[in-house]
């Protein structure tokens, strides 16, 4: 049975190779905190180190909370909790938005709400630049995505997919609309 402990927030420590940099988010994390309560207890292993939740952690110091709630993943051992931490931060980068659903669910929230929780995809204003220029959504998936083809030398190739490797396709999805978007705020086409 799942048991949910209010615990002393010195209590519990935070893993030293957390595979997440999270900083960015700690700021809106605490304003959902302090807008909705802490929904989604931080969850430890037998020593009371962080296995997910390094995000609420820090929130939760940043608005100098006392307590906290936790969930003991005590009958886990140590690969199940490494695959667990991982896991748990990696699934959500397989979904996608439904961006008709989205705008219609952000309509229905205070604007303030929606600049306060950075609800608003960045992207969305990319697909619509993108869209502009002609390029178009792919019509083979249920998803919103851009096919792009690109040719230069193999060298430049290889870096883009030792670059995915190391970090992952999305930092190199994230990398490519980066460039993107400068050129187009540039006004190179």
């Amino acid at each position: 049975m799942l048991k949910i402990e209010n615990v002393d927030i010195k209590s519990i420590k935070p893993y030293k190779n957390n595979p997440r940099n999270n900083d960015e988010a700690v700021e809106y994390v605490a304003n959902s905190i302090k807008e909705f309560g802490f929904k989604v207890p931080i969850v430890v292993d037998k020593n009371n180190e962080i296995v997910t939740g390094h995000t609420r952690y820090k929130a939760s110091q940043k608005l100098g909370l006392k307590e906290v709630p936790i969930i003991r993943a005590d009958e886990l051992n140590e690969e199940q909790i490494k695959a667990f931490r991982i896991a748990d931060n990696k699934v959500g980068e397989f979904s996608l938005w439904n961006y008709e659903s989205l705008e219609e669910e952000l309509k229905k929230i205070d604007d303030a709400k929606v600049e306060l929780y950075k609800l608003k995809e960045e992207n969305n204003s990319i697909i619509d630049l993108l869209e502009k220029e002609g390029l178009h959504k792919n019509n083979d998936t249920e998803s919103d995505s851009f096919a792009v083809s690109f040719t230069d030398k193999i060298e430049k190739i290889r870096y883009l997919k030792d670059y995915a490797k190391e970090n992952g396709k999305a930092k190199l999805n994230d990398l490519f609309f980066d460039v993107i978007k400068e050129g187009f705020e540039d006004g190179n086409n």
